[in-house]
Formats: C-alpha cells, structure tokens, sequence
C-alpha cells in the first residue's frame, strides 16, 4: 500500500502521504487513498464504467488537487466510486498534465461499505516533491 492516513490533521478532515517510484505511481497511489477513505474496501469497485479524463496545472501539488477532486465531483454528481488506472503525467514548457482512465462503478450500498465523504481537497498542506526515494505527496481531504 503506498500510502498511510495522518493522526496530525484536524478533526473534519483526514491528511495522508502517498508516494510511487513515478509521477504516475504517485497519482495512483494517492487516488487510491482518496477512494479508499470513501469505501471500506478498494476490491469492491468493480471496473463496470470508464470514465477518461485528462487535466492540466501550472504546478504538480495543483495537478494532483485537481485530479482527486475529479474523483470527489464524480461520487457526488454520479454516484460514482471510481479507482484511477493508466495514469500518465507529463510535464513540459507550459505546465503538467495528467491523462488517465476512471474506472468503478455506482455506489450500492449493499455491496459498497460506504466510509467518509470525502467533500473536498484542500490546499491546506498540499505538497508534490521528489526525493531519492522518489516522488511524496502530502494531502488534506475535507471530509
């Protein structure tokens, strides 16, 4: 799991660390922890609906804001839990971008073990960096 929640947020909102060898396994590791604060468990998504999605930022930390908050818009507007797969993030002269699929199903409670709803991703904390180890990231959830 490449990822581990926080005891150091406050008490509305939930922080963990996600980390990947990757820009892409960073993104996926922290969608991964986005969802899984949603649902008890990541293997009861099951892979029915794509839904492609392809962002750009001037800087990382706001590129990884604005693609777990397309996780968040999709739980909410469609009844979506969504995990991310084929995530790709490339940079150039003018900004960051992030193409990836979507893929999940409707919320049913009989078979989805709802957790937190999650209502947001605050800038409160929001880091990207890279290290010898690789890429981190630190992340708030309002939830």
């Amino acid at each position: 799991m490449p990822y581990e929640y926080l005891e150091d947020g406050v008490t509305s909102d939930v922080t963990f660390r996600a980390w990947g060898g990757d820009l892409d396994e960073l993104f996926t590791a922290a969608a991964d922890a986005t969802a899984n604060l949603m649902v008890g468990s990541l293997d009861s998504i099951e892979p029915r609906v794509t839904v492609p999605v392809t962002m750009n930022a001037e800087a990382l930390d706001l590129l990884l804001m604005r693609f777990l908050d397309e996780l968040v818009f999709h739980k909410d507007a469609a009844r979506l839990l969504l995990r991310a797969t084929a995530v790709h993030v490339a940079s150039g002269d003018h900004g960051h971008t992030v193409h990836a699929e979507l893929k999940g199903e409707t919320i049913d409670p009989s078979k989805h073990e709802l957790a937190a709803d999650v209502k947001a991703v605050t800038l409160h904390g929001l880091e990207v960096t890279h290290g010898t180890a690789g890429w981190h990231a630190h992340v708030t959830l309002d939830v």
